[in-house]
């Protein structure tokens, strides 16, 4: 009697928790229906807010399709950086204006970094905007400040920092205490520079 009296508090223990795993299943489901589009329209609120600070002439963005090859890719792992999403900016008439390229660095001080940057067809950097950073409150999280108004309407193949006061367009003042957050965003926009080249700029490599 008393076996079959366990048996029967354990399953009814079972139960409830079986019950409860399920309410709690279903809640949350209901939780994510409820807030997904809220979230994925918050984030390509997020996105076109980014690629219209460094493409103000923009009338609108359309996603590319671009594959890298598997030799692009571990050059750019390399560089300790990943290109992301790339978009075509367009004027009024739906004419081509240039590139946004999405960057996303994993050598930050504090974790990735990820910024876009707006090319011109000519090749001109346009500038860059950050999107995502959690660095140093007072140091790398200066990078917004810092950094990102020296990359505006520059032409170069690839840029370095300094600590010591930026001598010519190519070379960008480091944030004073976060050399490693200047160097990730650095390498991040050379990962840019070189991507465009490549695959996006009229007679680059993959445009022959």
């Amino acid at each position: 009697m008393k076996n079959k009296r366990d048996l029967m508090i354990m399953l009814k223990e079972a139960g409830i928790l079986f019950a409860i795993t399920l309410i709690s299943g279903l809640v949350l489901g209901f939780v994510y229906q409820l807030t997904k589009d809220p979230i994925r329209l918050q984030q390509e609120r997020k996105v076109r807010e980014a690629c219209q600070a460094v493409f103000a002439d923009a009338a609108d963005f359309t996603e590319q399709n671009i594959v890298l090859t598997a030799q692009q890719q571990e050059a750019y792992g390399q560089m300790g950086v990943t290109v992301g999403d790339v978009y075509l900016a367009l004027d009024q008439s739906g004419s081509s204006l240039g590139y946004v390229i999405e960057v996303i660095s994993s050598e930050g001080y504090s974790g990735n970094i990820g910024l876009y940057m707006g090319m011109q067809k000519d090749g001109t950097l346009n500038g860059i905007s950050i999107l995502d950073i959690s660095e140093t409150p007072g140091l790398g999280m200066e990078a917004g400040n810092v950094l990102v108004p020296q990359f505006e309407n520059k032409k170069v193949t690839a840029f370095t920092y300094t600590k010591t006061g930026a001598q010519d367009d190519t070379q960008i003042d480091a944030i004073s205490g976060a050399t490693k957050t200047t160097k990730a965003v650095v390498n991040a926009v050379n990962a840019g520079l070189q991507f465009f080249g490549e695959a996006l700029q009229e007679g680059g490599a993959d445009n022959e």
